[in-house]
């Protein structure tokens, strides 16, 4: 099992499986919003993020940062468990891609860093 997962599971107080879907929502919804190559980056180089990206499946996120929201509740995480969940994405991100390249992928998402 990835490390990610299982820092998430325990911070969010989820199960690792949740954690990879939770994941894979936020990263989705990045590339949706985002043209700036520090997002593919961020993906690229941090492990786990391609089977994430895969476990949460095609998303349509039409209705913004509204619609990621209204997935990761759909999941059964509350506003705690979603900042956790974010907070060590963004936490194990930075330890792998490099901190210059999530913070840059991050801010290329106006509606996604005020919440992380």
């Amino acid at each position: 099992m990835n490390e990610l997962w299982n820092r998430i599971a325990a911070s969010a107080e989820t199960d690792a499986e949740t954690a990879k879907v939770a994941v894979g929502h936020i990263l989705s919804y990045m590339k949706a919003e985002s043209s700036d190559p520090a997002v593919g980056r961020m993906i690229e180089e941090t492990p786990g993020a391609g089977d994430a990206l895969e476990a949460a499946g095609d998303a349509d996120f039409s209705g913004g940062i509204m619609a990621l929201g209204a997935k990761l509740m759909g999941l059964g995480l509350d506003m705690g468990q979603i900042r956790s969940t974010a907070e060590e994405l963004v936490a194990y991100s930075k330890s792998t891609a490099g901190e210059e390249t999530v913070n840059q992928a991050i801010h290329s998402v106006p509606a996604l860093a005020p919440f992380v």
